[in-house]
Formats: structure tokens, sequence, C-alpha cells
């Protein structure tokens, strides 16, 4: 019987090659007729890292060439880090799949194994490349100095340890997953930094008319991450975000519904609004902009609104 053959197409970094390769050992394990090839697409995101996130605009940053490859036919399916795919997907093109979520928390990497943020020394130089980051952590400890960092995730920890750096903050499901566990001196807890958007999941997107790929990458699919997921994309899109703003969020589904806790910032952490609610899991995109219209009504509106009328001067 002849295989059938799905082409991933991915970016050329490691974290990007081992999300792509984990999908195609996993589909190949789960559909035996099904053979995967991997072709390589540089991003915008990819080329340009001498620049701050925030300064050079975020629709489709990691995404875009990735679309064009998709919408031509030239490739199947494209593995994303579920935080980077924008909330609009073009038209003509559709997430099919969400993988299992990795822990979701962010890491910290410092001079010391065990040290926490309120270990750091006063004044540390803090590095991250996040606004969500930035402002979550002013607002625990505004005394910090935080530096931009860009690259990609072993670039990163080789800045730190040629840097005098206090420490830096990565997400741990990069970390992890690359096998750096060894760097990490301590996992924030969400109650201290909330993730980004999707953070720790793989999105999984293809042509709206492939069935074909439609139909194996069910295999792949986690339905509990998906809806997950979902309230935390509908948060993120009712606020209009991206890597411009800093919004986090984290849900998770539990016997007695879907929770959701969200959180938006000033940029200089002087002001957070953060607010947890529970709904239905049956449909966690509505809970998703429930939760946006409240932290607006509560104040986050303003903020939100200073940051886009800067982004606009820009």
């Amino acid at each position: 019987m002849k295989k059938q053959t799905i082409i991933i197409g991915s970016r050329g970094s490691e974290l990007a090659m081992w999300q792509s390769n984990f999908i195609k050992k996993e589909i190949e394990r789960k559909n035996k007729s099904v053979s995967v090839e991997i072709r390589l697409v540089k991003t915008k995101g990819d080329k340009i890292l001498d620049v701050a996130l925030s300064k050079i605009g975020d629709k489709g940053l990691f995404t875009k060439e990735l679309e064009v490859e998709l919408l031509n036919g030239r490739i199947d399916l494209a593995v994303h880090s579920l935080k980077d795919l924008q909330t609009d997907i073009p038209e003509g093109l559709k997430l099919a799949a969400v993988t299992k979520r990795h822990p979701v928390e962010d890491a910290l990497i410092a001079r010391k194994k065990g040290m926490t943020i309120s270990d750091l020394k006063e004044g540390a130089i803090v590095a991250t490349g996040s606004l969500r980051r930035r402002a979550q952590l002013l607002h625990i400890r505004p005394d910090l100095k935080i530096v931009e960092l860009r690259g990609n995730v072993p670039t990163r920890i080789k800045k730190f340890e040629e840097s005098g750096w206090d420490a830096i903050i990565l997400a741990r499901a990069g970390v992890e997953r690359l096998g750096l566990k060894k760097h990490i001196s301590s996992i924030i807890p969400v109650e201290e930094i909330l993730p980004a958007v999707g953070q720790g999941a793989l999105g999984l997107e293809i042509s709206a008319g492939n069935s074909m790929a439609e139909e194996i990458l069910r295999s792949v699919h986690d339905e509990e991450t998906y809806i997950a997921a979902m309230a935390e994309r509908a948060f993120l899109k009712a606020l209009e975000g991206g890597c411009q703003v800093p919004i986090g969020a984290f849900a998770g589904v539990k016997p007695n519904g879907l929770y959701l806790d969200g959180i938006v910032g000033a940029i200089d952490g002087t002001v957070t609004f953060r607010k947890k609610v529970r709904g239905s899991r049956k449909d966690s995109a509505k809970l998703g902009q429930a939760l946006a219209k409240d932290l607006v009504e509560a104040g986050a509106g303003e903020i939100l609104e200073d940051i886009y009328k800067n982004i606009r001067l820009k």
C-alpha cells in the first residue's frame, strides 16, 4: 500500500525543528500509512534579530511566510508555537489541531541554582524580549532593570552566560524541549507571572480545503488544551493584543468548569489589572471575551489605549 505524504513547513530554529520533528514522529506513530517530510521556510521574525519585537510589529511575524506556502499548496502543514500564531487566521487557512500542552510557566535562568525572582539583588539586571514579562516583573520588583533580549533559546542562554546580567526569563517549554533544563534556576509560578496566550501548546495550521491533512491531524489533537487555548485566544483577540502589548492569560479545564486567569499591565509595571473567572467549557471563547470586557471596564482599557497610541506614533 502506497503511503500518503504530508509536508510540514518549519522555521529553521532549533526549537521550531524540534517541534516539527515531534509532530512528524507523532503523526507517523499514529498513522502507519502516512509519511512526513519537513521543508525549511524562513520567516520575518527569524531574519530581524537585532530589533525589539514590540518595535517591528507582530502580525504574523513568525508565521506569514509559512502561511503563504500553505496557501500556495507547497506545504500541507505549518507547526507553530501557539503563542506565535495570530488570533486572526488568514482566509483560506484554519487551525486544525492543538497538541497536549507542556507545562506553561516561565523559567528564571540566573547565576545560581534555586534562585527565584525575590532572591535577585536590589537593582538586578534581567533580560527579556517580552513586554508581558517586563510589566509583570516590574510590578513585583520595581527596582529591577530590564534589558532587551532577542534570538532563539540557545542563543539567549549563550548571551546570558557571556553578559553581566543577573538573569533572563524564557518559556519553560522551549528550554525543556531542547534538553536545556540544567540552566533553569527556578520555575516562576503562574501566580507571579502569567504566561503568554497559548504558551506550551503547538498549533497546527493547514489550508482550509486540505481534508486529508485535517483527518490525519485528529490523531495528535488534544481537545482539553484546545478548549483552554480558545478561551485565552478570545481574551487576547478582544483586547487586540500581541507582542506589543503586556497581556498574559492561562486557562484550565477542571471537573466543575473552565477557569481563566488574565492580566493586562502597564509596561512600567506601575498598574496591573488581573482577574480570574469560571465558565462553561462548552463556550470557551465567550469566557475569554467576558474577561476582556471586565478588565477593560476596570481600567485596563486606558492602559491599552496609551500603548496603541504610542505604537501609532512610532
